[in-house]
């Protein structure tokens, strides 16, 4: 069974851009055997953003001053 190196189109890379990681995943196994540099292309992007993310909510979490760890219960 052959495949054609043809181009898959760029909609393919807004899999990642909204599903993140996993995305990039299901992006990758889709492409891998038809456009291998825009499937590993993907996989970045996928990665890229989940980083993005975990960083953003490390930073909101640390911006919210009324978050404490005791959570105010008295036993």
């Amino acid at each position: 069974m052959s495949h054609s190196n043809k181009p898959k189109s760029n909609a393919w890379f807004l899999l990642p851009i909204f599903f993140g990681m996993i995305g990039g995943i299901i992006a990758f196994f889709i492409l891998r055997q038809n456009d291998p540099q825009k499937a590993k292309n993907c996989l970045y992007l996928g990665l890229i953003f989940m980083v993005i993310g975990i960083i953003l909510n490390i930073v909101i979490a640390a911006s919210i001053p009324d978050l404490d760890s005791g959570f105010n219960v008295n036993i």
